[in-house]
This record gives structure tokens, sequence and C-alpha cells, in this order.
């Protein structure tokens, strides 16, 4: 996947692991949820996994 449509959506597969890496910090750090917010993190993480699968 090096072009086009497939370079869209792995960008916006990072975007999206940006987003839950933040989030998940923000709820650990404010003391709200820190389930939930590990929880976004593993998620994160499992996003930032796939990616790497597809580029590499």
């Amino acid at each position: 996947m090096t072009g086009g449509l497939g370079a869209t959506l792995l960008s916006i597969t990072v975007l999206g692991a940006f987003a839950l890496i933040g989030g998940g910090i923000w709820m650990i750090a404010k003391q709200r949820d820190r389930q939930k917010g590990l929880l976004m993190i593993a998620a994160a993480l499992v996003l930032a996994a796939n990616v790497a699968i597809w580029v590499v």
C-alpha cells in the first residue's frame, strides 16, 4: 500500500492512534476512569502495530 487510497487510510489510522493516546492520557491524568484510559492506549498500540505491519 504505497499510494492513493491506501496511504490516506494509513494516515487516518495514525491520526486516530494519536487521538487515542491523547485521550487515554487525559483520562488517566484527570483520574476519571483509569481502566478506559489504559484500554484507549492499548487500542492505539494495536493500531500502530497494524500500520507498521502494512508499511513494512
